[in-house]
């Protein structure tokens, strides 16, 4: 990066997170200044805190990763909880930072946002050719409708916000949460313990014919930070590798990662999600120069490597 960050502040909702935290460590190291609001001090669905967040940050510029987040079990459970909080916190801080008359605001969408049925791989112009799958339309309409924020401020206000939508994410310090996790660190999880308990069979859900594409944290942040420094587009730019893998491939995959020898029982009677996840990748490329680094093997080994070492001993019998 330059040193066009060297004496700003940057506020990163989001930056002590799993993504957060590696843009965080770009910023910094460009010479900016970053200030991280905590969810425990500023809860950013309230204009309040909002408006207490930017007093206190005073930034130059915003980077807005924070986001409420989960696999497919998750949004079925609370859809309206996503909706609102995810709409929230963005327009907030759009608001906000326009009133501000901020340097620069950088959102973070999500590629969710994309058509069940997209033609792969998405084209970011093929963002509104239809409606998202279902289980997770509620968290990818509300960042979609960022989008829409942005570029009507940038019309009426002359405000420079730029979009981005980085596909699925992986790497070490992700979230192997039960619950919560999203497929590549339920997987991991899932086998490292069959392989200590010696199961022979694990559960997985769907139906394993789905397909996915997936971007190493310190890629997807290093695209982040590039676009921050050069991109200043309306449209969407979409963050990714280009690589799709069948969900039944990477359950393969991860289990001879992870020494397990058994077999996947597939439950069809649990939902898939988007049938096709691919990204076209070309416009970051064109456009600011970003190209993904880290080879899916490598970044899965890593990944893998990192859960094992970071366990706690109960983590197995938990």
């Amino acid at each position: 990066m330059s040193d066009i960050w060297s004496g700003k502040t940057v506020a990163v909702p989001g930056g002590a997170g799993f993504l957060g935290s590696e843009v965080v460590k770009r910023l910094e190291a460009a010479g900016a200044s970053v200030f991280v609001p905590r969810s425990r001090d500023f809860d950013l669905t309230s204009e309040d805190r909002v408006r207490a967040m930017y007093e206190e940050a005073r930034p130059d510029a915003v980077v807005h990763l924070a986001a409420r987040v989960g696999g497919i079990g998750a949004n079925q459970r609370s859809p309206g909880t996503f909706f609102f909080d995810n709409l929230m916190m963005g327009a907030l801080l759009i608001e906000h930072a326009r009133q501000r008359g901020l340097e620069k605001f950088v959102c973070v969408g999500t590629v969710c946002s994309y058509p069940k049925f997209a033609t792969v791989p998405f084209r970011e112009d093929d963002l509104w050719s239809g409606y998202p799958e279902e289980t997770n339309a509620p968290y990818g309409i509300a960042k979609k409708a960022l989008l829409v924020q942005l570029q009507a401020y940038r019309q009426e206000f002359g405000m420079r916000g730029i979009y981005l939508i980085p596909v699925n994410l992986y790497g070490p310090r992700d979230n192997f949460d039960p619950e919560t996790s999203h497929v590549i660190p339920a997987l991991i999880r899932k086998c490292v313990e069959a392989v200590e308990r010696g199961d022979d069979v694990i559960e997985v859900w769907g139906s394993g014919t789905p397909t996915r594409e997936f971007l190493y944290v310190e890629d997807a942040a290093d695209g982040i930070a590039a676009a921050a420094e050069r991109y200043e587009g309306a449209e969407p730019v979409n963050l990714g590798t280009g690589r799709e893998i069948s969900i039944r491939d990477l359950a393969s995959l991860i289990a001879e990662f992870t020494g397990f020898r058994g077999s996947f029982m597939w439950n069809d009677a649990r939902p898939d999600g988007q049938p096709r996840r691919a990204l076209d990748v070309s416009r970051a490329r064109d456009e600011f120069g970003w190209t993904a680094r880290v080879p899916f093997e490598e970044g899965l080994e890593a990944t893998i490597s990192w859960y094992r070492e970071s366990r706690l001993p109960s983590t197995a019998s938990g």
